[in-house]
């Protein structure tokens, strides 16, 4: 479990990543280095070997018979004239292998060099490792030159020195370079841990801000943190305060909701008391209590709706067609005021015409509305939709006209309020228009009342679109 931890740690990773990083780097960078140097250290061996070899060319002579002759007086190196030196020079006759070492250098002492068969033409140097005296390996420079006739013989200077003095220099190089890597290594490690420990320092800003909000001592992510965490932080937050919200509505509903179903509760306990005592008053508790169940009950709907509205508010991909919700209702209107033989009339609503929320939420808007204008119209109801909004899609806007009397103009803002009722004659808990206003306010809509053309009431109510 340990394990698995540690694999699943940002810090961890970071680190892995940046350490194996750094390592493949600085291999590259040594190795990278290390040829560098030792090729350097070979073109300038090279080099100084071939100005050799332009030495001992410049000193050849030869003698009435065509042999070559080099006085050694005339080579101002003193390590040609020291046995296994570890410098040497050599001169071989072009007509094979018996004429190898003809003349070389007393450095040389009794071995000769021995050259790749190749071919040489006249002035090119070429450069070989091979292997000298005591089994050193020899850097080697060679050179073909003639008398300057075409019959002439030709003739190969060789000029070689031993590797072993360069082959330290370049181990000695490569040992500092590994040092000062594995150092720079190092550096860079202890680099990599501070920045990440740095750069992480404000997620452990933030466990602690969480562990507040746990705790109990803080509502709310508080401090400074990066640029790159701040929105994250903004809309964590803006979480906490839609929950807090949310549950402070909660409350508020469970208290309106306990404060309306007390007042039935206490009538009803009251009229059971009463007909213990009165007996013949049995019928009249019976009335009393379906009456004030009835209420409880559009209590516990009015509150139910406004907690399903809140849930739904704002959540994506909700979508309600409008058009089968306002058949639907007004079919059910017609059954319901049958008796008072009202008439319906229903613009025709496009199909694309939607409603962004719950479609028991629409209903219960709608419903509202129009069972409340079929109580107070007095032969006709009528209702149409539009879209509303730049471009057409970003509103929706239903509007629902009767023909009865209407409502003051001073009038109208009371209505919306929980259980106001302008006529005790007809019918209703006052819970209509105040339900629907609560509704579309969560919705983030608006509710408008107006006087109809008919001279009624025109309710237009305002929802967001699907």
């Amino acid at each position: 479990m340990t394990g698995r931890r540690w694999t699943r740690s940002l810090r961890f990773r970071l680190l892995v990543a940046t350490l194996v990083a750094l390592l493949v780097a600085l291999v590259l960078a040594g190795l990278l280095l290390a040829g560098l140097f030792r090729d350097h250290v070979m073109r300038q061996f090279s080099a100084t070997l071939t100005a050799q070899l332009d030495q001992l060319t410049a000193r050849l002579q030869f003698d009435a018979t065509g042999q070559p002759q080099i006085d050694p007086q005339t080579l101002t190196d003193p390590r040609w004239s020291r046995p296994y030196s570890g410098l040497y020079w050599q001169i071989d006759g072009g007509a094979g292998p018996r004429q190898r070492g003809l003349i070389r250098s007393r450095s040389l002492w009794d071995a000769t060099l021995t050259l790749p068969s190749d071919v040489l033409a006249d002035g090119v140097v070429h450069v070989h490792e091979v292997a000298g005296p005591d089994g050193a390996r020899l850097l080697l420079v060679a050179r073909t030159v003639t008398r300057g006739d075409a019959a002439a013989t030709p003739w190969r200077l060789i000029v070689a020195a031993d590797l072993r003095e360069t082959g330290a220099a370049v181990d000695r190089f490569n040992g500092v370079l590994l040092a000062s890597l594995a150092v720079l290594l190092g550096l860079l490690c202890g680099a990599a841990v501070a920045q990440v420990a740095i750069g992480l320092a404000p997620l452990r800003a933030l466990h602690r801000a969480l562990a507040s909000i746990h705790d109990g001592r803080s509502q709310r992510l508080q401090g400074r943190f990066p640029a790159e965490v701040q929105p994250l932080i903004d809309d964590f937050n803006g979480v906490l305060d839609r929950n807090a919200e949310i549950v402070a509505r909660a409350r508020t509903q469970a208290g309106n909701l306990a404060h309306a179903i007390k007042t039935p509760l206490a009538a009803m306990s009251q009229a059971a008391a009463t007909t213990l005592q009165r007996p013949e008053t049995a019928c009249e508790l019976a009335a009393l209590v379906q009456e004030q169940v009835g209420v409880a009950r559009r209590h516990v709907d009015w509150q139910l709706a406004r907690a399903r509205a809140a849930a739904a508010q704002g959540v994506p991909g909700a979508r309600v067609a409008l058009s089968p919700v306002v058949s639907g209702l007004l079919r059910v209107m017609e059954r319901v005021h049958a008796g008072r033989g009202l008439t319906f009339v229903c613009a025709p609503i496009e199909p694309g015409l939607a409603f962004a929320g719950e479609v028991q939420d629409l209903q219960e808007i709608l419903g509202n509305l129009l069972d409340n204008a079929c109580k107070w119209a007095r032969h006709e109801v009528r209702v149409s939709a539009a879209s509303v909004g730049s471009g057409g899609g970003d509103g929706l806007r239903i509007v629902i006209d009767d023909d009865g009397s209407g409502i003051e103009a001073g009038r109208r803002d009371a209505v919306m309020a929980r259980g106001a009722r302008l006529d005790e004659s007809v019918p209703g808990s006052g819970l209509g228009l105040a339900i629907v206003h609560e509704l579309v306010s969560l919705y983030g809509g608006s509710v408008l009342l107006q006087v109809a053309p008919a001279g009624g009431l025109r309710v237009e109510v305002e929802l967001p679109g699907g």
